[in-house]
């Protein structure tokens, strides 16, 4: 069996890849790594549990929350609420570690399970090693009697986090409207409540999970109703959240997309002219436009890259202590508020800069022009083979040389497919275009 843990958590088809026996014996191996410290102590350990609305996370929550209690860890339900919310209350209640049952964007059948350790921080790979590895485990002692775990339910749990979420604005939001997507998610739990909480004006769209529709048509994946509503109602913005509510989309009142690259860009330039970005450094991805390099460059901001996937991200902000990071995808993280990315945090910021300045999403967004991107996938047998041709290699540096600063190529193997990715960026989408085709016909 391959390695259980991807960029972030185990996923799967929910009761044929991750069943409720996975899903169990998952969550013991865990509360034997990540509340061993807690277990030499006197007081027993507590996991926070919460969940999306999918309707198989009913059934994984029950799983997990035996496998928890099964090792003598007690269990805190919190319910229904965003991944970044889980990971604040380990943090606010001082568990020992998290669970998130989600697939985040992912259709309805599949679903997932993410750890946190203690404080609310995600995995290093050493710990997910030592939950795999535990998993082979002869099965150890189990706790009988008044040793098992015990469950309880939070109550306050919606309250703590939308007040840690309006601690973080400064401004009133009065005046602007705000078009909220929940994706029919976690975010249904908390995102328009936040959002009014600060002052805004809001209408709330697929906001109503019934366990089948998260994602169905809707959220950040699926922009097409939320510009549709944001002309309609003839609001100020609109926002688009992922199933798990750690991303963060954005529409302008014309109806056009701003983007993760475009908000980042925007926080950026709002946190260094408030001295708060960290050496002037904003930590984006590779597949981040070169529009963003530019924008961050006209604006004095350094651009740090890292590899795809928001735990690199988080890697790469730990390591330098910088301030903001985040992806394309709209999965936004600011450390000093919170240690995963958060979409209802990054849609107060937004809309915070837009009431501090008096601009529209538009103007703020205008200092990024992105360029145009062409991605050609190329199906593989051996990906390093195809990536070490020479032919490639001489090739990839004659384009390169040819587009100068005024473009970008990048070529990656893909991390899950036999594919080797063709990325470029160039002025016009023709140029873009035909030197990622020039490029795709020497990968074999």
């Amino acid at each position: 069996m391959g390695r259980l843990f991807g960029t972030d958590g185990v996923r799967g088809l929910a009761n044929k890849d991750l069943t409720a026996d996975l899903a169990l014996r998952l969550s013991a191996a865990a509360a034997a790594v990540l509340g061993a410290h807690d277990l030499e102590g006197r007081t027993r350990p507590f996991a926070v549990v919460g969940w999306d609305p999918r309707a198989s996370s009913e059934m994984l929550s029950a799983a997990v929350s035996a496998g928890l209690t099964s090792a003598g860890v007690d269990v805190l339900l919190v319910g229904v609420l965003p991944t970044p919310a889980v990971a604040h209350l380990v943090a606010e209640y001082d568990a020992a570690l998290g669970v998130m049952i989600s697939a985040s964007h992912n259709p309805m059948p599949d679903n997932g399970i993410k750890f946190f350790a203690r404080g609310g921080h995600k995995l290093e790979d050493a710990q997910e090693d030592a939950i795999e590895a535990a998993l082979d485990d002869p099965a150890p002692p189990r706790p009988t009697g008044a040793a098992i775990g015990r469950v309880k339910r939070a109550f306050d749990a919606v309250d703590r986090y939308v007040a840690h979420l309006e601690s973080a604005v400064h401004v009133p939001l009065t005046g602007l409207k705000v078009v909220v997507d929940a994706a029919n998610g976690a975010a249904s739990t908390v995102a328009a409540k936040a959002y009014r909480d600060a002052g805004a004006e809001v209408i709330a769209i697929h906001d109503a999970p019934d366990g089948l529709n998260i994602n169905r048509d809707c959220g950040s994946t699926h922009l097409e109703s939320l510009r549709a509503a944001v002309l309609a109602h003839e609001a100020d913005l609109g926002l688009g959240h992922d199933g798990d509510a750690d991303r963060c989309l954005a529409i302008d009142a014309a109806g056009r997309t701003i983007d993760g690259d475009a908000i980042m860009a925007i926080l950026a330039i709002a946190m260094n002219e408030a001295g708060e970005l960290t050496d002037h450094t904003l930590v984006a991805t590779v597949m981040s436009n070169l529009g963003l390099h530019l924008a961050m460059k006209a604006a004095g901001i350094t651009l740090r890259t890292a590899a795809v996937g928001d735990r690199y991200v988080l890697e790469e902000l730990r390591t330098g202590g910088y301030a903001l990071g985040g992806e394309q995808s709209g999965h936004i993280v600011l450390p000093a508020l919170g240690t995963t990315g958060d979409g209802v945090l990054t849609g107060l910021k937004i809309m915070e800069r837009m009431a501090q300045t008096g601009s529209s999403l538009a103007e703020l967004a205008s200092v990024l022009t992105v360029l145009p991107q062409v991605l050609v996938n190329v199906r593989v047998i051996d990906k390093a083979a195809a990536m070490a041709s020479s032919d490639l290699v001489a090739a990839l540096a004659a384009e390169e040389a040819a587009l100068g600063e005024a473009g970008r190529i990048l070529l990656r193997p893909s991390g899950t497919e036999p594919l080797v990715r063709v990325m470029v960026e160039a002025p016009t989408e023709e140029v873009a275009r035909g030197t990622a085709e020039r490029l795709a016909g020497l990968i074999s």
